[in-house]
């Protein structure tokens, strides 16, 4: 009979395999959910951009404000109800661009109420609430100016944003003269706004929900020019933690109900009222989204 030679890798691969059996999988600690840790702190971890009108803002008082805003505060108030914790309290915490999903991913935050467009490529990392909001990516210039093609225009964009990808790859593929157009990184709305003002841009990119909103709220609005050009498809959502089913059901659960309802209307015109009714679109998705019980 053949003797059994222990090699050195074969005995570690035999420690190994003992210490597993020796801890056995019922020992192994139990993840904490979210809910579990919402229950536990009675708080709610949300998070906000300060510059990202009307869906994410710190309004004049500095306080978090918007449409995306108020949508999180009703989940709140609904898992105030559903979890049984009367003194359920939100704490507010700024992200950027940069810094939205790690936050998310961290545990920073619970929830992103920004204005995040749900893709495929950011789904490897966190998970979606229900579509909150439907819009596109689109240009804004100053009144007068005479903006034709992208070729040689300075283009200023948020680094990071959808709307960054889909110019660079308008760019990459020189289609209707683009691989010409430069590019100034801004770090905010603000900022993409304040670069049309100063002329170091010859228009800002970004959501037209979003430019729209920009320009209402400064002092002469006639201004700006928006350009009649969509360049994406941009489904807005709230960012959760990816692999925790059982909170992104009770967000989209609130989310349902609000839809339903109804209520999502009076949301809709307290921020875009000034716009007009909501677009078949925007009612089409609201109706589609306010899924059954």
């Amino acid at each position: 009979m053949k003797r059994l030679v222990r090699t050195p890798l074969a005995l570690a691969l035999a420690a190994l395999l003992a210490g597993c059996a020796s801890t056995g999988a019922g020992t192994a600690a139990p993840a904490t959910t979210t809910l579990d840790k919402i229950k536990a702190t009675k708080t709610v971890l949300l998070g906000y951009r300060d510059s990202s009108v009307p869906f994410s803002f710190a309004d004049q008082s500095r306080a978090p404000a918007g449409y995306q805003v108020d949508l999180c505060r009703r989940v709140v108030e609904d898992l105030r109800r559903d979890l049984k914790l009367p003194d359920l309290e939100p704490k507010w915490v700024p992200v950027t661009v940069e810094s939205r999903m790690g936050a998310v991913t961290s545990g920073a935050i619970d929830i992103e109420c920004g204005s995040t467009t749900n893709t495929l490529s950011r789904q490897e990392q966190v998970d979606f609430s229900l579509t909150t909001f439907v819009t596109g990516a689109s240009l804004l210039a100053l009144s007068g100016r005479d903006i034709g093609e992208l070729g040689g225009i300075r283009i200023a964009v948020i680094p990071g944003t959808t709307t960054d990808q889909i110019i660079k790859d308008a760019m990459a593929r020189g289609g209707a003269g683009a691989s010409q157009a430069q590019l100034l990184a801004v770090k905010d709305h603000a900022e993409g706004l304040l670069a049309l003002v100063n002329r170091t841009a010859d228009v800002y990119a970004t959501d037209r929900a979003i430019l729209i909103g920009l320009v209402l709220s400064t002092p002469d609005p006639q201004r700006f020019a928006l350009l009649d050009r969509f360049l994406s498809y941009e489904p807005y959502a709230l960012m959760v933690r990816r692999g925790d089913p059982a909170f992104r059901l009770a967000v989209n659960r609130s989310l349902a109900r609000l839809y339903r309802s109804g209520e999502i209307m009076e949301v809709y015109r307290k921020w875009f009222g000034q716009w007009g009714p909501p677009s078949p679109l925007t009612v089409g998705m609201y109706a589609i989204e306010g899924l059954p019980e």
